[in-house]
């Protein structure tokens, strides 16, 4: 991390300076008072004020570099690529052994994205949202995930019995209320702490 100690005769003016030397803007820094600024008597005695400025650690870049770390001590060395949309940014795994990563069912991947979320946005002050995905997981997972939603509503409005799936990610959870959102014998919601957060599938209030 980038840092510099800089004085000016007001903290202000410290900070204009330091962003002039770091190149950067106020949202990019974290900056630390580190002795302010004291007006001397008829001219002697004044004091500067002291900063220390830092440049910020890039959220995504941190992320990046806590997955490839994590899957290298995994034995899976991988390649990521991102794609960035409005809601998220994916992270594309590739690698030799990219199965290990998926796990059964996604769980394996799905652990990793949390974790991976949470180092991003523990260096962000905006929710930054990360999809881990790999070999086209998610598209067929999101298939398979219709299929559930649709076999399970059936279930319910048979049976009158509410239905409790197992804790998924929130893009899974939105994949399930999104196959469901037009059918009228039953309503989902989404219950519980992450990461194990769940749909529950039940009929729908009269």
């Amino acid at each position: 991390m980038k840092q510099i100690q800089v004085t000016g005769k007001t903290v202000e003016e410290a900070v204009s300076a330091a962003l002039a030397e770091l190149q950067a803007s106020k949202e990019e820094v974290e900056v630390k008072v580190l002795e302010e600024s004291k007006k001397g008597f008829l001219g002697f005695g004044g004091k500067p004020a002291l900063i220390e400025v830092s440049i910020k650690p890039d959220p995504i870049k941190t992320a990046v570099a806590f997955l490839q770390e994590v899957t290298d001590k995994m034995g899976v060395p991988v390649t990521i690529s991102l794609k960035e949309n409005r809601e998220e940014t994916i992270f594309e795994l590739s690698g030799e052994k990219i199965a290990i990563l998926i796990g059964k069912r996604g769980q394996t991947l799905n652990s990793l994205q949390y974790l991976t979320n949470l180092v991003a946005n523990n260096h962000s002050s905006n929710y930054l949202r990360i999809i881990l995905d790999a070999e086209n997981y998610r598209e067929r997972r999101r298939e398979s995930l219709q299929r559930l939603a649709m076999h399970t509503a059936q279930r319910v409005a048979a049976t009158g019995k509410g239905v409790a799936l197992d804790p998924m990610p929130s893009n899974e959870r939105k994949a399930i209320h999104m196959a469901l959102r037009n059918n009228k014998k039953i309503e989902t919601s989404s219950e519980g702490a992450e990461p194990f957060r769940k749909v529950i599938i039940r009929p729908a209030k009269n």
